[in-house]
């Protein structure tokens, strides 16, 4: 039995990891495409993830909550339901999610568009204070042809935006045909039952690692750094004991009037993919993994947000402090690494004809044992950059340099790494967003090791805030310099 478990397990894993290649392979736009910003994963009938692909944090431990909404409105075998609500089971606005039925449960994928309306090119402004500023609101709705059409009608550049959804729809009538050829292979009601074993396993895992722990009440605070100047605090309380995981937000800052604010979701996926980095990162990724770990947040918190809250960084940057906060406090419990760049970086370039984001890597904390890697996306993102030549061909754009920020990591025992500058050239007049963390703030080192350089932002060579939206003309160049980890223990003679 244990070796059939190991097989099915494995065969809805490569599932879930061939939607995610039909995904890529059949988008039109580069931030799914080449930069490979979606998710996609498999549910059971009782809507509890079962197997995932190893995509992005940040969507897959928020996508039970879409499940969770879709299920609601009771899908039938033949329905597709739509959503980026974020106070519905959604993220961000750019973040569309699909959900449609299998013979023993749900397909699910999710990616992020370029552009889904709203104020800015790309729906990813700098100072949006409400929902419908940033884009499209789409609660769980049934998707035919008639409301694909309506949909991207509102959003720029619409036949990308189709493909792209075509390319999602083509990811779940390929979990469809799969599930149905695992079900004829090894009998539905087998299938079922590894499901739930599967679920199962991933709980005793992490439960089992939980115990190892250090039973206590550890807290940690951070800040944010709002447009306009000022600070938000995000303060957690984590609480093990035996083998479960409260985390309470309680004392962490109101939500605000700009975009820093965080669905519950959010949230909730950030505190997994952090306990899941601190007790067993190799256990099957199901929704087994997260049943022992406990959320809490005050309504209308900062990571709890009611609407019409605007939500757009919050599911990039404020989801990236959760993480730095949360490994402070653990901290106190168990050796953990340096602060990491905590942000995105994201730089979002457009216009009525083209709408191109992306996000920046930097360098990640040094660690007990190793220096941090260098020009890497962290924490709640796993994308990759997008290639010199693909940006080039597809938008008017021209990369000037992309290369390491030497230096940019705090020094220690084991350095920090380093940040990366990356300058584009814009080619014809368009808009540009940027949001950003960490420009202020250092990436603290841990143990006597020394921060990482923070980050900063330049067009012409001027320097603009964290969060800046501006008109751009033809020759103009935006840089990005993006913060460096921090070092990990004292700086030893001789070094």
């Amino acid at each position: 039995m244990e070796i059939e478990l190991q097989l099915i397990g494995a065969a809805l894993r490569s599932v879930a990891d061939e939607m995610g290649a039909v995904l890529i392979r059949s988008a039109f736009s580069a931030n799914i495409k080449e930069r490979r910003d979606c998710s996609t994963a498999l549910f059971d009938r009782r809507g509890r993830m079962v197997a995932q692909a190893e995509h992005i944090p940040v969507h897959l431990g928020a996508m039970p909550d879409a499940v969770a909404a879709v299920r609601a409105h009771d899908p039938g075998p033949a329905d597709v339901f739509i959503l980026n609500d974020p106070f519905a089971g959604g993220t961000h606005l750019p973040d569309i999610t699909l959900v449609t039925r299998t013979v023993l449960g749900f397909a699910v994928t999710r990616a992020h568009h370029a552009d889904v309306g709203g104020a800015q090119p790309g729906s990813l402004p700098s100072d949006s204070r409400r929902l419908e500023e940033e884009g499209v609101v789409i609660p769980p709705t049934r998707l035919d042809d008639a409301t694909l059409d309506r949909l991207v009608s509102r959003m720029r550049n619409p036949d990308e935006r189709r493909g792209d959804l075509r390319a999602q729809l083509a990811a779940h009538r390929l979990a469809a045909a799969r599930v149905d050829e695992l079900c004829a292979r090894r009998g539905a009601a087998r299938v079922e039952a590894a499901m739930d074993e599967l679920y199962a396993y991933s709980e005793r895992r992490v439960r089992a690692a939980i115990a190892h722990l250090p039973d206590g009440r550890f807290e940690a605070a951070d800040r944010l750094e709002p447009a306009g100047g000022g600070e938000l605090e995000v303060r957690a309380a984590v609480t093990v004991e035996g083998d479960e995981i409260e985390i309470d937000f309680a004392g962490t800052a109101p939500q605000h009037e700009g975009n820093l604010n965080c669905p519950l979701a959010v949230t909730r996926s950030a505190c997994y993919f952090v306990v899941r980095c601190l007790t067993d990162p190799d256990v099957p990724a199901s929704g087994g993994a997260f049943a022992p770990v406990h959320v809490r947040a005050p309504d209308g918190c900062l990571v709890n947000a009611r609407p019409p809250a605007a939500v757009a960084a919050g599911n990039v940057e404020t989801s990236s402090r959760i993480v730095d906060v949360l490994f402070a406090a653990f901290g106190h419990a168990v050796e953990v690494p340096a602060q990491g760049q905590g942000t995105m970086n994201n730089l979002t370039l457009g216009n009525d004809r083209f709408t191109y984001y992306e996000t920046v890597g930097g360098g990640q904390g040094a660690c007990p044992g190793a220096d941090g890697p260098s020009g890497v996306h962290v924490a709640m993102s796993n994308t990759l950059s997008t290639p010199a030549e693909a940006l080039e061909l597809g938008y008017p754009l021209r990369v000037e340099r992309h290369s390491l920020r030497l230096g940019s990591g705090g020094r220690g025992r084991h350095q920090g790494g380093d940040g990366v500058i990356r300058e584009l050239r814009v080619l014809e007049a368009c808009r540009l967003s940027l949001v950003g963390e960490r420009r202020v703030r250092s990436p603290q080192g841990a143990r006597g090791g020394e921060p990482g350089a923070p980050g900063r932002n330049l067009v012409n060579g001027e320097e603009l805030p964290g969060k800046a939206t501006r008109d751009l003309e033809p020759g103009d160049v935006v840089r990005v310099e993006t913060p460096g980890g921090g070092g990990f223990g004292p700086v030893q003679s001789g070094h």
